[in-house]
Formats: C-alpha cells, sequence, structure tokens
C-alpha cells in the first residue's frame, strides 16, 4: 500500500504547530464537506489526516514510520503485539481507529443538523443540546384584515378579530396519546430522535424516520385530535385600534398569536386595517384631504365657505379673490391623528372649480359681454402666441 502523505493532504509542513493543523483542517472541512459540494471521499481522508496529526503520540510514530505507516509492517513490527504499523487495533484508515477526539470546534454550529446525536465514537457537536430544549419552538405568526370606517380610523376603537388557532388538545393536554396511556420510546431510534446513515469513518446524523426526530411514537393515538397533540380552535380576540391608522398598515399584538409548544413562546398577531372609502374625504398620510367645489363666481370675487373638518365639526374658509383651481388652502392640525402620538396632520381643502353648464340665452350674453369688455380670449392665451 502507498504511503498516505498526512501532512500533503492537509497542505500544512511537517513543522507545523498544533494550531496550525486545526486550522487547516477546519478550512478544509468547510470546502470539502458532503453538504457543502464536496465528496464524503475527500472528507473522509481530510478527518482521516487530522485524526493521525492532532494526536501527539500517534504523529510522532508517523513521523517514525513514514512509508510503513498504513498496512507496510516495517521489519520487526508484526511480532509486536499492536496492529499494522504499530498502531493498537490496526492503522487509520483500515478501520483500527474511531474519531473519537476530532475537534470540530466551530464546525459543530455548521454541521449540527448532520452530527446531532453524536459522532461514531463518542464525537459531539457544539450545537447538541438536550432533547427537551432542542423541542422547545416559538408559535407561529398570524395575520387577519380588520375593515374599519374612516370615522373609526381617525379616532380608534376597539374591535373583535375572530382567531383561528391551532392550540394543545383538550383530551390529551397535547401528547396525542389516548387517555390513559402516553407515548412510548421508539422503537428505531431507541429514543434519540436520530439514526445513523452511512458506512465508513463518519456516519450522518438523520431525524429519525419513525418519530419525526421525537424519540417517541404514539401506539393509541387520541380520538379527539387523531395522535397530532393539536386542534384549530377559533375564538374572538379583542384587541385596541389606535388612532390614525392608515389603510394597509399593520398592527402587532405581541403573544396573541398560536401558542409554542415544549415551552416556547406564543407567536404574535398581526392586524393589517382596510379602511372603507369616505364620500368626500381622502387620506395622505396623516394628511385628509378634501376637494371644495367652488363656483366661477365665488373664485373670482372671493368667498367664506364653511367646511366639513374630520372630526365631524365645521370651520369657516375664506376663498381669495381670484383663487384659481386646484388652489390648496392648509388648516393646519385639523387632520388625522399621528400614530405614537405625534399630534396630528392637516387638512388640506383643494379647490376644485366649477363651471356652468345650460345657460339660458341672457346669460350667455351678459358672458360674452363680460369677456369682451376684458379681451379675455387674447390675455389668457398670450404666452401661446407666435412669435
Amino acid at each position: 500500500m502507498a504511503a498516505k502523505d498526512y501532512y500533503e493532504t492537509l497542505g500544512v509542513p511537517k513543522s507545523a504547530t498544533a494550531e496550525e493543523i486545526k486550522k487547516a483542517y477546519r478550512r478544509l472541512a468547510r470546502k470539502h464537506h458532503p453538504d457543502t459540494g464536496g465528496t464524503e471521499e475527500k472528507f473522509k481522508e481530510i478527518g482521516e489526516a487530522y485524526e493521525v496529526l492532532s494526536d501527539p503520540e500517534k504523529r510522532s510514530q508517523y513521523d517514525q514510520f513514514g512509508a510503513y505507516f498504513g498496512g507496510n509492517v516495517p521489519p520487526g513490527a508484526g511480532s509486536s503485539g499492536a496492529g499494522a504499523g504499530g498502531w493498537p487495533g490496526g492503522a487509520p484508515g483500515q478501520g483500527g481507529y474511531q474519531y473519537s477526539n476530532v475537534d470540530l470546534g466551530d464546525l459543530g454550529d455548521m454541521f449540527g443538523n448532520l452530527f446531532g446525536g453524536g459522532m461514531p465514537g463518542g464525537a459531539t457537536t457544539g450545537s447538541s443540546r438536550g432533547k427537551a430544549q432542542a423541542s422547545a419552538q416559538r408559535g407561529r405568526d398570524l395575520t387577519y384584515e380588520v375593515s374599519l370606517s374612516f370615522d373609526d380610523a381617525l379616532t380608534g376603537v376597539s374591535t373583535k378579530v375572530d382567531v383561528q388557532r391551532t392550540e394543545n388538545c383538550p383530551t390529551c393536554h397535547g401528547s396525542g396519546a389516548a387517555p390513559g396511556t402516553s407515548p412510548v420510546t421508539c422503537p428505531v431510534c431507541h429514543g434519540s430522535g436520530h439514526v445513523a446513515e452511512g458506512q465508513g469513518l463518519f456516519s450522518f446524523s438523520r431525524p429519525c424516520p419513525r418519530c419525526g426526530g421525537a424519540g417517541t411514537v404514539i401506539e393509541t393515538p387520541c380520538p379527539t385530535c387523531r395522535g397530532k397533540g393539536k386542534v384549530v380552535k377559533t375564538k374572538p380576540v379583542t384587541i385596541q385600534i389606535p388612532p390614525g391608522v392608515t389603510d394597509g398598515g399593520k398592527i402587532r399584538f405581541k403573544g396573541k398569536g398560536e401558542p409554542g409548544s415544549g415551552g416556547g413562546p406564543a407567536g404574535d398577531l398581526y392586524v393589517v386595517t382596510r379602511i372603507k372609502a369616505h364620500p368626500y374625504f381622502t387620506r395622505e398620510g396623516a394628511d385628509v384631504i378634501l376637494e371644495l367645489p367652488v363656483t366661477v363666481t365665488e373664485a373670482a370675487l372671493g368667498a367664506q365657505l364653511e367646511v366639513p373638518t374630520p372630526g365631524g365639526g365645521r370651520v369657516k374658509l375664506k376663498v381669495a379673490e381670484g383663487t384659481q383651481d386646484g388652489k390648496v388652502y392648509k388648516l393646519p392640525g385639523k387632520g388625522a391623528p399621528r400614530l405614537k402620538g405625534n399630534g396630528s396632520g392637516d387638512m388640506r381643502v383643494r379647490v376644485k372649480l366649477v363651471v356652468p353648464q345650460d345657460l339660458n340665452a341672457e346669460q350667455k350674453e351678459l358672458l360674452k359681454r363680460f369677456a369682451s369688455s376684458r379681451g379675455e380670449a387674447d390675455s389668457v392665451r398670450a404666452h401661446l402666441a407666435k412669435d
């Protein structure tokens, strides 16, 4: 058998320190791990080299025997009582050792899902935790829409939402087992929740196909939830909509979502507000917009008009003489409340000039005489005259 150059495998010189060897191994293990695009053969080769060079005693023997390492027995070594190459139980690469001292370090977090229950020979990853702790899960967030009137969106309102949530079964209290029985240890994984797959120096841990990683199985399912441990219930939840919400806005109600499992916290409830159209008000953020119809006479001569406000009251607005269509008048603080109590927006009144229609003969004649006296046709389009 050809000698294996473990230093070359890890890409380090023979004078490399233990820390340099560890860094090289971690870098190559990340690169060649099967789950990141590498091959199992190369990954095993890297692990084998690190197993030898990371152990001072094995590294010393490897440096001593050199070409005889790994099965080419040196003179006198066959009767030593040790395995091939002077290694107790056989040389690395021939099944004579376990990866019991491989230091995965921060690789444990990266491949924790693969080595969840430990590696052959007793190695465990840094991400391994107790089963009870690992099974704690936060409840699912829920999202519902609430329809509000324009006025309710401005003032805020208390309302009820029928929330459909998955909760622990009231019959089995979440165990999934029929009353008087309880889940039993899974016969496939023996309660560990995972099984090993693959052969050779490394085997990969996967969730148990029998119990799905729970470590237990239910032999007599609960008749209410049919072994799921959960039931779907619809319950009314009272929520407070704050003043000033906008159409499409999202409000978070912490802990109002689905209950957690295994002691985990409940999820959150998100309420999306949908605001019904108002007959004459619209919203632009915290500002309220009103289109105010104004006659030609009022716009030309000026007028003092009474306009409604979002709160239900009315205020007087002075329309200046010669006001043009589209002119905006601002009423400070008369808009919608800003969320989080930062005052209120403004009310903006936009003039919409109303041109008279269905004039009788006398009215038309009066307008013609008025236009003629001012020469309007020429004056309003003077900027469009030809050069």
